[in-house]
């Protein structure tokens, strides 16, 4: 069997974990879940107590999917806030031998010394190069021989206190966090592909209650911003216009509208619930129309954004969250953007969703990072691995966190 991961997305609608496992270079889904966030807002732990009631449904879920306990999981957590800088690291490679993931992890640990993480925590460190004797640009130095490994690396730091609350959710939730990531890594890696390591672009996500956008240069972060609208403005429109309940609003916007009214069909209707108990039919027309409006607000705001955090030239756009997942959100970006701009396309199966991007990327993302430094890891164990078999889910195919969550790859 190949390598078995799980993601979780502490989100502020959703609880999202997923399983995978990587079979020659193929990530096949065993299991994936979702479940009502509860206590979490913008992002932040606001009540621990329902919070990891919340997680524990959705891991419950998890569990008996596969019939095995999931202890180990990669966080991926919100970039607010964050920060990232430019930093060097050198290192004598071992012998003058061949380089190894050794070495690797090495020059990355010299590149974090001096760094004052008083207040801030170290979330990611992404290679943007490495230099062998002076030779330079080179992506994955292993098997090279020289006597001096240098590296340039991009590294992501986020306040403290909120991090270490959704760790604290996760360990009262009985879950050992072994890596973070930004939920921003996790959706470039859920798209990441070689065309787009070479090109500057964007990504934003259209999240419950606000909007990440993220610009990458050749496949690093380099900037990000979060704007304070989100899918649940869609919700309360349509509750506010239609005088109906939000649970009500959100099955209109989820399963009946589409993102351009002129899409949409003034015959097809809709019969909701008011709050005292009666019922009101809507047409598609109407309730798209509604959906439409803010949608473009978020995208025009997005699209200053993009405009505020860079002057270059944006060569892509992504799209992705589960607002992107209405019928026609494309043709409402091909108006706002053009065709430099695409709505994510999870095809993997058993997470064709976007509001999965973040969680899924956040597992290829730790795949590659143990991939450059030579290592190989496995959230299940051995003995685990053959339940899931037997069940066929194989056909499916205050401790210091810097030394606590990234002690496994830096040999500490």
């Amino acid at each position: 069997m190949g390598n078995i991961y799980t993601g979780i997305d502490v989100g502020s609608n959703e609880i999202k974990i997923v399983v995978c496992e990587k079979i020659k270079d193929k990530y096949h889904v065993l299991a994936s879940s979702t479940g009502k966030a509860m206590g979490i807002k913008n992002g932040q732990i606001v009540d621990m107590k329902l919070a990891v009631n919340s997680v524990k449904n959705v891991v419950k879920k998890i569990n008996e999917m596969l019939g095995i306990k999931i202890t180990k999981v990669i966080a991926a957590v919100p970039p607010t806030d964050c920060k990232m800088d430019i930093v060097v690291g050198s290192t004598d490679i071992i012998d003058y031998n061949e380089i190894t993931g050794v070495d690797i992890s090495n020059v990355l640990l010299d590149a974090m010394k001096g760094q004052d993480f008083t207040t801030m925590e170290l979330v990611t460190a992404m290679p943007i190069s490495f230099t062998v004797d002076g030779k330079e640009k080179i992506k994955d130095p292993k098997g090279m021989k020289g006597s001096i490994l240098e590296t340039r690396v991009v590294i992501s730091t986020t306040a403290k206190e909120p991090l270490y609350r959704i760790l604290e959710v996760l360990k009262l939730s009985g879950l050992e966090v072994v890596d973070i990531s930004f939920t921003s890594t996790g959706d470039y890696f859920a798209v990441k592909n070689k065309k787009l390591d070479e090109l500057v672009g964007a990504i934003i996500n259209i999240g419950e209650e606000s909007t990440n956008v993220s610009i990458f240069n050749r496949g690093i972060q380099i900037k990000n911003s979060l704007l304070p609208i989100g899918s649940k403005n869609v919700c309360k429109d349509i509750s506010y216009i239609f005088k109906i309940g939000k649970e009500e609003a959100r099955i209109l916007k989820e399963h009946f509208a589409v993102a351009v009214s002129s899409y949409a069909d003034s015959n097809d209707i809709f019969e909701v619930v008011l709050p005292d108990g009666s019922k009101k039919e809507v047409n598609q027309i109407s309730v798209s129309k509604i959906v439409e409006a803010r949608g473009k607000e978020i995208l025009e705001l997005a699209k200053k954004e993009i405009k505020n955090l860079t002057n270059r030239e944006i060569r892509y756009i992504i799209i992705t969250g589960g607002l992107s997942e209405l019928a026609g959100f494309q043709y409402l970006i091909d108006e706002e953007f053009g065709f430099v701009a695409k709505v994510c396309n999870i095809s993997t199966m058993g997470i064709r969703h976007n509001k999965y991007s973040s969680v899924y990327g956040a597992i290829k993302y730790f795949d590659d990072k143990m991939t450059l430094r030579g290592k190989s890891y496995s959230m299940v164990n051995k003995d685990d691995m053959g339940i899931l078999v037997s069940n066929g889910q194989k056909m499916i195919t205050n401790d210091n966190i810097l030394s606590k969550v990234f002690g496994h790859f830096f040999d500490n």
